[in-house]
């Protein structure tokens, strides 16, 4: 997975680096969620090597691949695997925590749809009752657009926002979390 995984942020502080971040926030986030007994943890991994790769914690969890074309595609596709309803998340996001999954859910007691937005204007979290609920059509991914873009196709829809989250996408967001991680 070198070289395959936070590409952006990997222009900057080296594919190791990046490396390095992506697996010990992904293995501490998939160990804490799998510990909770309110859902269960499926893992929708590109490309479809990753299905086998050793460095993914949680053998025993239900492993799909995130099949072809843009992030908004993959995400539909691992939306309908999973049924509803359902909760997909990013998993570089430091703070997220399965207290956050759970108000999640609970929005959905409510709502069609939830968003955790990103302080850069993207969202770290969708969640769907009906996987059909979430549309992804004309959404400029890795942009500041891309939260509005999404709600803008869920006009239709009973959607809630959680709160704001920083993803680490930038040089700068992966020095605050080495600094607030010391």
């Amino acid at each position: 997975m070198l070289g395959r995984v936070k590409t952006r942020l990997a222009r900057t502080i080296g594919d190791i680096a990046a490396l390095r971040f992506h697996r010990e926030t992904a293995a501490r986030l998939i160990r804490a969620l799998q510990r909770d007994r309110r859902w269960r943890v499926m893992l929708a991994l590109s490309p479809r090597g990753a299905l086998r790769h050793r460095a993914i914690p949680g053998r025993a969890l239900r492993r799909v691949d995130q099949g072809q074309g843009d992030l908004g595609r993959r995400m539909a596709r691992a939306l309908r695997l999973a049924g509803g309803p359902a909760v997909l998340i990013g998993t570089d996001i430091p703070d997220l925590s399965p207290a956050i999954v759970a108000e999640a859910f609970r929005a959905l007691r409510s709502h069609d749809v939830v968003l955790g937005p990103a302080e850069d204007g993207g969202y770290w979290l969708v969640g769907a009752n009906n996987p059909a609920d979430a549309r992804f059509d004309g959404v400029r991914w890795s942009t500041r657009h891309a939260l509005a873009d999404t709600q803008a196709t869920l006009k239709y829809r009973r959607v809630a926002l959680l709160a704001p989250l920083a993803d680490i996408d930038t040089p700068q967001d992966y020095r605050r979390w080495r600094s607030r991680s010391r």
